[in-house]
């Protein structure tokens, strides 16, 4: 995936920036654009955009976003208002919230699976998942 290709569906909005390997954060982060993260992070992260794991992020906590992109290695809590995708390479453990969750073959997600309804009065369903595909 390319950094910046504003071709992509998921860049929607503005970028406001990201984390380059080597960085290491502690806390919590706010975005309201696109914002990619290529580094470890621990902590949590509010997104009202696009927030995109990257293939080398290693994060450790909570998500609160939109539309949430993963590629490397996520242990925690996400909770989308929009979609969650899981990319063929990454690792995601933990649980997640949100109406639309997508997991590419070779994705392994390991953990429960909240699907929300399109309305707050909907009672979400419930759906335990391991799931590591057969790499060929």
């Amino acid at each position: 995936m390319a950094w910046f290709d504003r071709n992509k569906r998921h860049d929607s909005g503005e970028w406001t920036g990201f984390l380059e390997r080597g960085v290491k954060l502690e806390g919590k982060l706010e975005s309201t654009g696109t914002f990619r993260i290529d580094s470890a992070m621990k902590g949590t992260l509010v997104s009202e955009e696009t927030l995109i794991l990257g293939e080398h992020a290693t994060v450790e906590g909570e998500i609160d976003g939109n539309y949430v992109i993963i590629a490397g290695r996520f242990d925690g809590v996400i909770r989308a208002k929009g979609r969650v995708e899981i990319q063929t390479k990454a690792i995601v453990t933990g649980e997640i919230h949100a109406p639309c969750v997508l997991i590419e073959p070779g994705a392994v997600f390991d953990g429960s699976c909240h699907m929300l309804g399109s309305t707050q009065s909907s009672k979400p369903v419930t759906i335990p998942i391991r799931s590591v595909a057969a790499r060929a």
